[in-house]
């Protein structure tokens, strides 16, 4: 997407419910290298094979790090059910990496954590403003809206 920012003030133009999955690792030791790189190399090879494909439901993700040793992505999905078929699919990196994480996991002493959270938001649970932003976030992967369509303040926003 454009790095561009947006003048004025825009909204997230999703419609309906929204689904926000957030995922990420923690090397717990540092010392057991061999454990942590190919956790760490997991995710880029899912995120590419789901921006490939937009077919299988990832609308758009942002990658952060909290400090050296944590790692977090913010995914947004087009719905629970494509966010679950991906995981469980056979066919797909997410199952051989689980699987070979999990192998791994075993006798390697917590060296590496590993998380998520999916949030299922409602249609009018949430509301989005930029203001001299490129596209980010929710408006990223839903795309973007002038403010006015939706309400000028986060109450109407919210209560629309």
């Amino acid at each position: 997407m454009s790095r561009t920012p947006i003048s004025g003030r825009v909204t997230t133009a999703a419609e309906g419910d929204v689904v926000v999955f957030l995922i990420g690792m923690r090397i717990n030791r540092w010392r057991a290298v061999r454990h942590w790189p190919p956790v760490l190399a997991a995710m880029p090879r899912m995120l590419r094979e789901l921006s490939r494909d937009r077919n299988l439901g990832m609308l758009g993700y942002r990658a952060y790090t909290a400090g050296p040793r944590t790692y977090t992505v913010v995914q947004y999905w087009e719905s629970r059910e494509k966010l679950l078929a991906y995981a469980s699919s056979a066919q797909r990196q997410h199952h051989p990496a689980w699987a070979a994480f999990n192998r791994r996991a075993r006798g390697a002493k917590a060296s590496v954590g590993i998380w998520h959270e999916t949030y299922l938001v409602p249609a009018g649970s949430y509301e989005a403003i930029y203001h001299a932003m490129p596209p980010f976030g929710l408006g990223e992967a839903h795309g973007v809206e002038p403010v006015a369509r939706r309400g000028e303040r986060a109450a109407q926003r919210l209560a629309g």
